[in-house]
């Protein structure tokens, strides 16, 4: 029971008790108090009837005494008359079957009055007349009593009311702090800081809340801190320090990272001799101005034509890797960077178009990090001879599809459910047993099993995403799949699906009828938390009602702040591979390590990726992550359960 309902409990019992005691006096001295006015309203009669009928029997005349005692009779609350004639030992008795008005039968059978009756006798001088006995009924000490008790119940009903309400109203206005201290606790366990609590006014709150203030901004300033520690690291090591861009060491990792995945865009390499010639003129400081002040442009104006990385490679070197960009914005991105370098350049007193070049190439199956540098490379190097601006490198690879054939064939997949799907065991780091496995899908085109790596960037191209999740969930569903895994079971979704509210709405829906919704977790990537959170927190939201999980993918890969995860609350992460490749080139595991003891204190799990040996994962073994995955294990089939497997 919570403290305002035991409080509230105490002071009801005490109202009761005192109303229950108010209710008992007032009925115990209403009551006697009727009862001795009906016995004073007694007497009174047996002596005014005694006087009006003693003239009357002295003269013998019955009929009057007998009209006299009717009249008297009649009007009042008397059950019996008894007049006897002590002359001719002649009585006569007369009954008044009184009826009681407005008073209920239960309350009349608890026989509160006890039956007055009283005697006289009527005498003329020394002569003895008659004996007048007249027997009250208690009618009028009901009906008084029965209505002042209901005016005091009501009366007191009324004042009970009024004092609980404000009892109730003052109680919320004492204990509020109380209960925001409650609720600022639970979001302290659950790693949520908000806003300090007001300090009231109650001396003995003051304290309660000032603590709680106190623990909550010092357990912020931690938090802050290990991801201050972990921005600083990144500063480090991951970015250049004149012009603030990515590194040629991030630009290596994130290059590794989209060629393993699926995708589409390519590489631009410029060569900035003008910043030579600017360094002769003006010196480094001249020279490091205008690196700045490019810098700056290009990360406020290219982002918007086209999602990619900006790095600085060399002194006078620069890359741009597209990470989702069709040969239509490729172009406009180049063009776009000429006028800039352009601009920069005419600033600082330089003729343009010219001692700068750029080399370009675009990204195709199969291609690796030593392909796509080389191909963007030779571009550069041609330009430079050839005395150009930029020079594009076209690949004479050959497209398995056009673009609207692989809308018709990706249609006519996804509608007839034409998919199959592998899954990959993800081990706990000590236990060495399954922790959950990821989902992967393959549709069938053309009769031919085609990976989501060569499908999906057509997917994102023709905005199919939300279709083909749907789809791939139904299939999941329909196949049963879900029932032959033992542990929970990832599966990713498309940034299309992320955008679509629609397919949100969907989704919860199709949980909430699942009966293995609990069995799975659904994975965002941390660039599409960081471009749109509200979207993605409302499919956090949408997803746990429903009793599904939340996982952050690729967690690490950008360069920017972590405190969505304390926003966002996920169960786990997957670290991002480039933390693999960076170990590979010697760096520390200081960032990984940061990063780690960042999601720990937020009771997050994590999942180390990329490991392709064991002992990769030894050397990963000591920062304490929850699980691994990687080249470690291979994926493994999921054939549909049929009815014959169902019976055994």
């Amino acid at each position: 029971m919570t403290l305002f309902k035991e409080i509230n409990s105490l002071l009801f019992g005490l109202f009761l008790l005192v109303m229950s005691s108010l209710v008992y006096f007032q009925f115990t001295q209403a009551r006697d108090f009727m009862s001795q006015q009906m016995k004073s309203d007694l007497n009174n009669t047996m002596t005014s009837l005694g006087l009006m009928l003693k003239p009357h029997l002295e003269t013998g005349d019955m009929a009057s005494a007998e009209t006299l005692v009717n009249v008297i009779f009649e009007g009042g609350f008397y059950q019996r008359v008894t007049l006897k004639w002590l002359v001719n030992d002649k009585e006569q008795t007369w009954d008044n079957p009184v009826v009681i008005q407005g008073v209920p039968q239960w309350f009349v059978d608890l026989d509160l009055f006890e039956a007055q009756k009283e005697q006289t006798l009527i005498t003329s001088g020394w002569m003895q007349l008659a004996t007048l006995e007249i027997e009250g009924h208690p009618a009028l000490g009901y009906q008084e009593l029965w209505r002042v008790m209901n005016d005091t119940l009501m009366i007191l009903s009324l004042l009970f009311i009024l004092s609980i309400l404000a009892v109730r109203v003052r109680l919320n206005r004492i204990l509020k702090p109380l209960h925001q201290v409650a609720e600022q606790a639970k979001e302290i366990a659950q790693c949520k800081f908000g806003q300090d609590i007001e300090v009231p006014k109650t001396r003995e709150l003051k304290d309660v809340v000032g603590a709680i203030n106190v623990m909550s901004g010092q357990l912020k300033h931690v938090f802050s801190t290990l991801d201050q520690e972990i921005h600083e690291l990144k500063e480090e090591k991951l970015i250049d320090r004149v012009s603030g861009l990515a590194n040629r060491q991030y630009l290596s990792a994130q290059m590794h990272n989209w060629l393993d995945e699926p995708g589409y865009g390519g590489l631009i390499l410029a060569k900035l001799d003008c910043l030579e010639e600017i360094y002769a003129k003006y010196g480094y400081q001249g020279r490091d101005e205008m690196i700045m002040g490019l810098a700056k442009r290009m990360q406020l104006e290219l982002p918007e034509i086209a999602e990619g990385i900006i790095a600085r490679i060399a002194n006078t070197e620069f890359a741009f890797l597209l990470t989702r960009a069709e040969r239509q914005q490729m172009e406009l991105y180049l063009q776009t960077l000429i006028r800039l370098i352009n601009q920069e350049v005419s600033k600082a007193g330089c003729p343009p178009n010219s001692n700068f070049a750029l080399g370009v190439s675009q990204r195709v199956a199969h291609m690796s990090v030593v392909d796509l540098l080389s191909q963007s490379d030779n571009a550069l190097q041609q330009a430079l001879r050839d005395n150009k601006i930029s020079q594009w490198l076209d690949t004479e690879q050959a497209q398995r599809y056009s673009r609207e054939q692989w809308r018709t064939k990706l249609l006519d997949a996804i509608n007839n459910k034409q998919s199959s799907f592998q899954w990959q065991a993800i081990f706990g780091l000590n236990m060495q047993k399954i922790i959950q496995r990821e989902m992967y899908c393959r549709l069938t085109i053309d009769q031919e099993l085609v990976r989501a790596f060569e499908f999906m960037p057509f997917v994102e191209l023709l905005s199919l995403g939300s279709q083909l999740d749907r789809c791939l969930l139904e299939s999941i569903e329909q196949q049963k799949l879900l029932e032959q895994a033992q542990q929970p079971v990832a599966i990713n979704l498309t940034h299309d699906s992320l955008q679509d509210g629609e397919f949100v709405q969907w989704l919860g829906g199709f949980l909430k009828k699942s009966p293995y919704a609990r069995r799975m977790l659904f994975e965002i990537p941390e660039p599409a938390v960081l471009s749109a959170f509200g979207r993605c927190r409302y499919l956090a939201e949408t997803v746990r009602s429903a009793g599904a999980k939340v996982g952050i993918d690729q967690c690490g890969r950008q360069l920017g702040s972590l405190d969505y995860l304390q926003k966002l609350q996920p169960d786990y992460i997957k670290l991002d591979q480039s933390f693999v490749f960076y170990e590979k080139s010697n760096q520390s595991l200081e960032m990984c390590r940061a990063l780690i003891n960042v999601a720990r204190g937020l009771n997050i799990n994590v999942i180390i990726t990329g490991i392709e040996d064991q002992l990769q994962l030894e050397h990963f073994s000591s920062l304490k992550a929850d699980g691994y995955q990687g080249y470690i294990s291979t994926p493994e089939d999921v054939l549909p359960e049929t009815a014959a497997d169902r019976v055994h």
